[in-house]
């Protein structure tokens, strides 16, 4: 009689506000448990989806992300597979060189090379090619014009002035624009969750002598210090990454402080600390729930500012190596080329679309997230 008693008594643990539903369904006189999104979170979807702009942005911006992220697909100078000998080979993911193939050269083949095609097709093997045969970084060694060369059908956004397919570079570059938006994103919001909680909840001494090291901190010229990095390294993905994370995070303390300040006051985090929970759970479970929405509502933002940062820096020369797929570099080409202006263009319209769109999905998720926002659940 014990087992349907701790049964009912974990459903109804289950149907508190805030809860994830647990549902029941009997399958061979078992029951089996579905997991069902909370009545909150639903009408938090729901206000994001009565958000229009923002609604429709967010799928547009995921499928123009989930695009990029095949880029090797689309633009390579790379086949995406070949027959040779009678055997398939994927060049995308192995390396293969010129002599495996049947010529002389033990490096790496060349795809884009006539004789590599030559000995691939002299062995009765066909290749797919993708749809734009260029990578961010290949150059264009049979251009018929001086480069930046205009927009043909050779090069449907015409070519930088290093004579490198100018849509393989946007496609490139926006991939690795969101992706180090949101690695920087993810990584300053969780050190600023963290160190806004600490001061919020402690109080007293903690929070004093905290926020002095914030305002010290965020003090510093960041500018300077990646003049002085790029002066003494070349700077790359992950040190660009590293350097800037150690200052983003400084965004979101005064936010989580604030929600940390406000809730510790409240009667059930007394009650708990009455009964005796350790702090570590009263931060985790009762009071970092509420200070997560105000950092949430945040967050889309902050990625906007990142990836704006990223392309600032790279504007200016001292963000990522020279080369890489970059729209700040894009930009900066299309100012020192103004006889080319397709360059300024495609990296401008690229930049605003992407701004926009992120843009309208945190005020959807702004809204999504306003407690006076709250309808009755269906």
């Amino acid at each position: 009689m014990a087992e349907p008693a701790l049964r009912e008594r974990e459903l109804e643990t289950a149907r508190r506000p805030g809860a994830p539903e647990i549902a029941t369904q009997k399958v061979e006189g078992e029951p089996r448990r579905r997991f069902r999104f909370s009545p909150i979170a639903r009408r938090r979807w729901r206000n994001f989806k009565n958000h229009k702009l923002g609604y429709y942005s967010l799928w547009i911006f995921l499928a123009l992300f989930g695009t990029t992220l095949l880029a090797e697909f689309i633009a390579n100078d790379t086949p995406i597979v070949f027959s040779h000998q009678g055997q398939l080979w994927f060049p995308t993911f192995i390396s293969y060189t010129e002599v495996e193939l049947g010529g002389e050269f033990e490096t790496e083949a060349d795809y884009t090379d006539p004789f590599v095609q030559n000995l691939i097709e002299d062995a009765g093997g066909w290749i797919v090619w993708p749809v734009i045969r260029f990578s961010y970084d290949t150059i264009d060694l049979f251009i018929d014009q001086p480069a930046p060369a205009p927009p043909s059908a050779r090069h449907l956004l015409g070519t930088d002035d290093g004579a490198k397919d100018t849509l393989a570079r946007l496609i490139y570059g926006f991939r690795l624009s969101v992706c180090f938006g949101l690695a920087l994103t993810a990584m300053s919001a969780s050190i600023g969750v963290m160190v806004g909680a600490t001061q919020g909840y402690f109080g007293g001494l903690v929070d004093l002598l905290g926020q002095r090291v914030v305002e010290i901190w965020q003090g510093l010229p960041v500018l300077f210090l990646l003049i002085i990095l790029a002066s003494l390294v070349e700077p790359n993905f992950f040190w660009l990454l590293g350097l800037l994370v150690l200052f983003n995070w400084i965004f979101l303390v005064g936010v989580t402080r604030a929600e940390f300040l406000k809730t510790r006051n409240f009667e059930y985090v007394k009650a708990a600390r009455a009964m005796g929970v350790g702090n570590f759970t009263i931060m985790r479970k009762h009071v970092l729930p509420n200070a997560t929405v105000a950092a949430l509502t945040f967050t889309p933002f902050l990625l906007n500012g990142s990836i704006t940062l990223l392309t600032a820096l790279d504007f200016l020369g001292f963000g990522l190596p020279p080369g890489s797929a970059s729209l700040g570099e894009l930009l900066a080409q299309g100012k020192a080329n103004i006889q080319a202006p397709w360059l300024g263009i495609t990296g401008f319209v690229t930049l605003a679309v992407m701004l926009t769109l992120l843009i309208f999905i945190g005020e959807a998720v702004r809204d999504a997230f306003d407690p006076r926002r709250a309808t009755a659940v269906e």
